[in-house]
């Protein structure tokens, strides 16, 4: 039987030939995009290899550093009572941690193991979705965010009830405590709030607080701030995972990469958070050096802890789904209001040339980038990346860090950043609660534990929402002046 013959112009095709070349149309757009993702790749893990630095970063550094300080002293409560001293340790322990990342050796190894720890508990998480979700499951990050409910939120289930045994197991006590002896020894803070934000670094913003909760009723106001802006500024181990799966897709080495620096984001957050807390509400009153760990337990048995972790897991997976959900469907809500006004006004089809192609019409995006570009130049990002960066930022602060994280796993998949140092320093600048709805979380979580403090946690909402943004920005501030 013929072919069925197709005209064009004045040549004349048969459909399998047309059908042979749109496969190969096909086969070439594929190939230019796994050439573009290969070298998105190389170029993260070349600029991890060669990172270095110049007097220009340095001094773009240091101008952001000076800046983000500068915005924390301008709304200190008590600006003659800031202990420089600490704020000097705090800003140098940020600093050693990044330099320990970047350029030590056995620092690097040891990131790089715990690391490792991390993306092995992704792949224990993928055994379990697969056996549910076979027919879903694939290593591509592109299906993955195609299919999140089942790819990214049992990682957080999971993760939740691994959390709860070794919590159970008293593990992670003792490391926190270890951490804890060390930042009360040289930021002469109180065992109670050096215990909270030492615990943040592996628990949520609600779960560290629950370690010292006998002190949380007594805690000043000073205190206060820093249990709160510690949980903004740091986040959870199992959300922790969720975005080195968003972010390091199924590559090996960018896994480990994204690991690596999830991890040191978070562990750097600690100090920061010290260091803008103690600036915004100076501490002015005796304190209790006391250490000591709540001796309450997740679970009356190892099978308890498990489950009671699980059940949390559960509940946390199903909020992020509605929350993204809700978040997202506002956006497309917002947007298609901002879009027609830009339409009507004939300002959308200026604002492709105005933006070099970033943005096509009148979004939010748009709006966040521009409003928050002057930061992140300021922090020393490139210029051409400071509107997308900004866009970033905006997401976290108005919506959450998870649409953030989102959106950076898009624009990197989309070879959207001119700096690959820009995608280093964003998932830095994105790491913590710090948003809006978390002033609600804390409230609730910290409030139900005391009580007596919610009046004080209401009108410090705000404050502490500056505050872990700071904190972050701090963070990406210094890993960008070092990797140059």
């Amino acid at each position: 039987m013929l072919s069925p013959l197709i005209t064009i112009g004045e040549d004349i095709i048969s459909a399998d030939s047309l059908n042979q070349l749109t496969e190969t149309a096909d086969t070439i757009r594929r190939s230019e995009a796994a050439t573009t993702l290969t070298a998105d790749k190389s170029n993260l893990l070349d600029l991890e290899r060669n990172t270095g630095f110049s007097l220009m970063t340095i001094l773009r550094g240091l101008l952001g550093m000076l800046t983000l300080i500068g915005i924390a002293f301008l709304f200190s409560t008590n600006r003659k009572a800031v202990n420089w001293k600490v704020v000097l340790i705090g800003l140098t322990l940020q600093l050693s941690l990044a330099i320990g990342v970047l350029y030590v050796p056995f620092i690097q190894y040891f990131f790089e193991f715990v690391g490792k720890l991390f993306v092995l508990v992704l792949d224990f998480t993928k055994a379990g979705t697969e056996f549910l979700f076979k027919s879903f499951s694939s290593n591509s990050i592109e299906m993955a965010l195609q299919n999140f409910a089942v790819q990214i939120l049992p990682t957080i289930i999971f993760f939740s009830a691994l959390t709860s045994l070794l919590f159970y197991l008293g593990i992670i006590q003792k490391v926190v405590k270890g951490m804890a002896w060390v930042m009360t020894k040289l930021m002469n803070l109180s065992g109670a709030e050096s215990l909270s934000v030492a615990g943040n670094i592996f628990l949520g913003q609600t779960e560290a607080p629950l370690m010292i909760k006998a002190y949380l009723s007594k805690m000043n106001k000073s205190e206060i701030l820093l249990v709160m802006i510690g949980g903004m500024a740091t986040l959870a181990g199992g959300v922790l995972a969720v975005y080195i799966s968003f972010l390091g897709g199924d590559d090996p080495a960018q896994r480990l990469l994204f690991a690596k620096h999830l991890l040191t984001a978070s562990v750097m957050a600690a100090p920061g958070a010290i260091v803008v807390s103690k600036i915004l509400v100076p501490q002015g009153e005796k304190i209790d050096k006391t250490i000591e760990v709540s001796k309450d337990q997740i679970g009356s048995n190892v099978l308890d802890a498990i489950s009671n972790g699980t059940t949390e897991g559960l509940k946390l997976a199903v909020n992020v789904a509605a929350m993204l959900l809700v978040f997202i469907a506002f956006i497309a809500l917002f947007n298609y209001v901002t879009i027609y006004i830009g339409n009507l006004a004939g300002i959308n089809e200026n604002i492709a040339s105005f933006t070099n192609g970033k943005y096509n019409e009148l979004s939010l995006q748009f709006m966040l980038g521009y409003l928050f570009s002057p930061v992140m130049w300021m922090i020393g990002v490139h210029a051409n990346d400071i509107t997308l960066l900004g866009r970033l930022l905006g997401e976290k602060v108005i919506m959450t860090e998870f649409i953030g994280y989102v959106s950076l796993s898009e624009l990197k998949m989309a070879n959207a950043f001119t700096d690959p140092k820009s995608i280093i320093m964003a998932t830095y600048m994105l790491c913590g609660f710090a948003n809006f709805a978390s002033i609600g979380i804390q409230i609730g979580g910290i409030g139900s534990l005391a009580p007596n403090q919610r009046v004080l946690l209401s009108k410090y909402g705000l404050l502490a929402l500056l505050g872990g943004t700071l904190a972050s920005l701090l963070s990406a501030t210094i890993v960008g002046m070092l990797i140059g």
